[in-house]
Parts: structure tokens; C-alpha cells; sequence
């Protein structure tokens, strides 16, 4: 039996008081003491309520390592990003690994893979796989459901999954980004209960009215938590906290207990940040988490102060993960996993020609996911349609990794680079290679260099030629987290010696041909309006 003193915080009960626990694998005992000098706080782990641990480009072992440093103890994970390249053989690999940690990582069945039928991903995750992941267990909820017009229009397969979901008495997440009114309604009326794409106060007020939790995001590219912190106050029950797409560098600063932090400055009521951090979500799921409550698993956090929020130790099931200084998850073999098909491309295959006429381009949205479409006329006589670093027009081009195809070819606004280019095969979500650039002949270059690693981020500057590979499906590194963050962190750099003025290039990037958040994005199969959910023509 194992004890630990100090302030305990119930975040069930809603009281601070001076106490001591006496556990093993479970709480055995909460005993009040007030004679306890010890100062420091002792409260239940922080829970991540929806996150993509690819995002990290780490491994679920390795993630859980930086994670629980930071105070997590659990996370409600989706791997969407994996399965839209590797299909099942790619969700096994995630729960393998996850297996590998004592960190309560629940992964959700991917409910959109691909995530519509404009793009082509490395697999297909059907109705009849999503049965085999819920009614075996291996996977916990059914995750966000992104295709919301299929919903709305009642598509049969949409629809065979949801069913799926609430026969094994499953929550379904959501993703439905400005979605209102009666398409709103009805949406949850399927039966999905929760959202984290919301960008605004109104817009979240409206879903939590109809019955909705909210999750407040905050993610290395869509930063909506200081906006949407005023529910905290005014929905403490309806909220959540979560990261969604949190990359090593921001994860290697903190994760939740940030915001937890950024929440107890602005002097919000200490149980209710701590309800959306923890007992929200523990509770929406219906999760084996402990909120340090008798007969509870003993997940909790010591930290130094209300103040700091510095984590000292984490427990997990009554074992230690994090002592303050290192983390005590151990070291296991590490798989991998990947598909990836190379296509031969040249400058010719990304040449434009003029015909006449404007040309619609993707505006970006600074620390959004969100981009407009704007009309861009190319002044002069041209055989060809070429970036324009005068007026932030540059080429964007996607190529497919996982078959023989030619490139799509789109423009852009937003990106600020001044020569050179990027790529990745990051990009969601069937992750083909995304490459943006100055010049046509930089950006093959850049695509070339993804291609023969089989998957990464690349900066290409002239000759020269920077890269982090990813050899697990082209989304993550076998390295850890203070190894990734610092090659990552010198890429992005270089990205912003091109003249990039983004906080994260590579991950804005990656969201380019996310064709489920409006307003316009390319796929590998070309230009598509979000809002109309059809492609649209590069020239007008």
C-alpha cells in the first residue's frame, strides 16, 4: 500500500481540502487531515478528449512518454490519419502500440476512410470493418464523423455505420464546421453527440443547446480555445478539452495543462476547468479513468501550485509514469509500418497553361482551418499560369503516393514564400504529398526528396535540401519526442528563412486537401469546393 499527502482537489464533490490517499493499483482510501503541511495539489489526471496521435509524429509509446509528462493520463484518440493510409493493418498497429504503455490511450474506429470519394486514400475502412472494430472491443467509440453531408442526405453507408455505433451502445463523435439550422439538427438527431471544429461562441451555443458537447480545441494550426474559454464558465458540463492535431514541437512545450493553466489565469472557477479536463469526458465515454475518488483506478497528477501547475509526478493505476524529471514509460521494440507508391513527375506535368480569364485560388486562414476562395487574374501575356511571389500567388500540388495517377494543380494565397518550396506527405486526410513552392522546378525537387524517403517534410532552398523522414506510413518518426521536436522545429525555421510568416508551414500544409472544411482545397483528383461539396474549375 502506497500513500501520498497534500491538497487534494474532488472535482466530483467540488472541494479542495487537506488530505492523504492510500493506494495500490486503485484508491483505497481518502483521509481528511488538516494538520498535513505538504503544499502541493494532488487531482485527477488531464484527459485529452479527441486527439490524432499521428499529428504528433510520434509513435503511441512514444507519445505517452511527453504526454503523461505534461499531466495526461488518458487520451480518446482517432487514427484516421493511419487508416486512410495503411486501412486496418494500420489501426492494429496503433492499438499495438498502445498496448505498450500504461497510459489509457481508447482509440475510436475511423469513420471516414477515406474521408470522402473526392480523393484517393491507401485504403477503405467500410461499415462491415467498423462492426469488427466495435464488436470486438479493440476499439472503444466510433470516431468523428466528417462526411456531414452523407449524414444530412441520408447516404446508405453513413448511415449502416451509425447504426453500427448505437447498436453496441456507442458514442459517436462529430465534425461539423458551421453546420446550422435544420442540417444541424438532424445531424445530431443521428445520433452524434459531440463537436470540436467549433470557431465561435454562437456557433458552439447553438449545438450545445441541442444537445451537444463541445470540445475546445486548440491545435498547433486551429487555435479556437481563447475563444470558445468563456464556456468553461457559462457550460462547464457541456465542454472538453482537447488538441485534435498537436505537432512535437507544441507538444514538447505542454498540452492540456496549458490550457488548464491559461484558464486559471483568467481566474475561471478552478472545478469547472477541471470538470472539462477530466470528468466531462471521462463521463461522455463512460471510461475506466480515475477521478480520485475511493474504489477509483489511481490516475492522478501531484503538481507544485494553482499558480505554476508544474507537474511533479504522474500515477497511473497507482504506477508512477513521471517523477518530475524523466519519464519512467519504458523503451520497446519498435515496428513499422507503411504504403507508399512512387509516380514518376516533371515540371511539365505541373505546367499550366493560360487559357483565360481569373483563376480561383485558396486563401488561407491564419491559425484556422478554415480558407476562402478569391478570384486571382495573372497580369500580362503567358503562355502559362507561374507563381507570383509580388502578390502571395503560389503553384500548390498534390500527387497521389499510393498509385499510379498524374498531379492536381491548384494556387494558393498565404503563404508568404519568397523562393524555394515545401512537402510533405502530411496531408489530410489521405495524406498524399502536398508540396507548395516558387518554382516549378523547386517544387518537383521537393517531391522527389519525399518520394525517395517514402514519406516526409521537406525544405528545399535551391540546391539545398532539408528533410525529416517519417518511415512509419509517412506520418510518423520511430524517434522520440525531444528528437522529432528539434529536427521539426529546424525544418520549420528553414520554412520560414523562405519567407513563410505561418506559425506552423507544414502544418497548415497538411490541411490544404482536407476536403471536409470549408471553403476551397485540392485533392489529389483536383480543386473542390468545400461548401458545394463538388470540384470546381482551376480557370473561370
Amino acid at each position: 500500500m502506497k500513500t501520498i499527502e497534500g491538497n487534494i482537489i474532488d472535482v466530483v464533490k467540488k472541494e479542495i481540502f487537506k488530505g492523504r490517499i492510500f493506494f495500490d493499483n486503485k484508491i483505497v482510501k481518502i483521509e481528511r487531515d488538516n494538520s498535513i503541511i505538504n503544499e502541493q495539489y494532488i487531482l485527477p489526471g488531464l484527459v485529452d478528449a479527441h486527439v490524432h496521435i499521428e499529428s504528433s509524429m510520434l509513435t503511441p509509446l512514444e507519445y505517452s512518454k511527453i504526454a503523461t509528462k505534461h499531466g495526461v493520463v488518458a487520451a480518446i484518440t482517432d487514427p484516421h490519419e493511419i487508416a486512410n493510409v495503411c486501412g486496418m493493418a494500420g489501426i492494429n498497429f496503433m492499438t499495438e502500440s498502445a498496448r505498450e504503455t500504461p497510459m489509457k490511450i481508447f482509440t475510436g474506429a475511423p469513420s471516414c476512410v477515406p474521408a470522402t470519394s473526392f480523393e484517393t486514400s491507401g485504403a477503405i475502412i467500410s461499415s462491415k470493418e467498423i462492426e469488427t472494430l466495435l464488436s470486438s472491443g479493440q476499439c472503444t467509440h466510433l470516431s468523428e464523423m466528417m462526411n456531414f453531408p452523407g449524414v444530412i442526405y441520408n447516404d446508405t453507408e453513413v448511415e449502416a455505420k451509425l447504426a453500427i455505433a448505437k447498436k453496441h451502445n456507442k458514442v459517436i463523435d462529430g465534425h461539423a464546421p458551421l453546420l446550422t439550422n435544420e442540417d444541424l439538427k438532424k445531424y445530431i438527431q443521428a445520433g452524434i453527440s459531440t463537436d470540436h471544429e467549433c470557431t465561435n461562441l454562437k456557433e458552439a451555443k447553438e449545438k450545445i443547446a441541442l444537445g451537444m458537447k463541445i470540445m475546445l480545441r486548440e491545435s498547433s494550426a486551429a487555435k479556437d480555445f481563447g475563444t470558445l474559454m468563456p464556456l468553461i464558465e457559462t457550460n462547464p458540463e457541456a465542454v472538453m478539452l482537447c488538441t485534435d492535431d498537436c505537432h512535437p514541437d507544441d507538444l514538447e512545450k505542454g498540452y492540456i495543462n496549458l490550457l488548464v493553466k491559461r484558464a486559471l489565469k483568467e481566474e475561471y472557477n478552478i472545478f469547472n476547468i477541471l470538470t472539462a479536463a477530466t470528468k466531462t469526458t471521462v463521463e461522455h465515454y463512460n471510461l475506466n479513468i480515475g477521478l480520485v475518488q475511493e474504489k477509483d483506478d489511481a490516475d492522478f497528477i501531484v503538481i507544485n501550485n494553482l499558480d505554476d501547475f508544474t507537474v511533479l509526478s504522474t500515477f497511473i493505476e497507482g504506477q508512477e509514469v513521471y517523477n518530475g524529471k524523466e519519464s519512467l514509460i519504458k523503451n520497446r521494440n519498435k515496428n513499422t509500418i507503411n504504403n507508399f507508391y512512387t509516380n514518376e513527375i516533371t515540371t511539365e506535368d505541373i505546367c499550366v497553361k493560360y487559357t483565360s480569364g481569373s483563376i480561383n485560388v485558396i486563401q488561407i486562414v491564419p491559425d484556422s482551418l478554415l480558407t476562402h476562395k478569391i478570384n486571382y487574374k495573372q497580369e500580362g501575356k503567358t503562355e502559362a499560369i507561374i507563381s507570383n511571389t509580388d502578390v502571395d500567388i503560389l503553384k500548390i500540388v498534390v500527387l497521389n503516393r499510393y498509385a499510379k495517377a498524374k498531379p492536381s494543380i491548384g494556387f494558393i494565397q498565404g503563404f508568404e514564400l519568397k523562393h524555394g518550396a515545401i512537402a510533405g506527405s502530411i496531408a489530410h486526410d489521405s495524406h498524399n504529398i502536398c508540396a507548395i513552392g516558387t518554382s516549378d522546378e523547386e517544387i518537383i525537387k521537393a517531391i522527389k526528396e519525399v518520394q525517395k524517403t517514402q514519406g516526409g517534410l521537406v525544405v528545399v532552398n535551391g540546391n539545398e535540401i532539408h528533410k525529416l523522414c517519417l518511415p512509419i506510413a509517412g506520418l510518423m518518426s520511430d524517434k522520440d519526442c525531444p528528437s522529432v521536436a528539434k529536427e521539426y522545429k529546424m525544418l520549420s525555421e528553414q520554412a520560414k528563412e523562405l519567407g513563410c510568416t505561418l506559425h506552423a508551414p507544414f502544418m497548415t500544409l497538411a490541411f490544404m486537401s482536407l476536403l471536409v472544411i470549408p471553403e476551397l482545397k485540392l485533392s489529389d483528383k483536383g480543386l473542390f469546393d468545400v461548401t458545394k461539396f463538388n470540384f470546381v474549375k482551376l480557370q473561370n
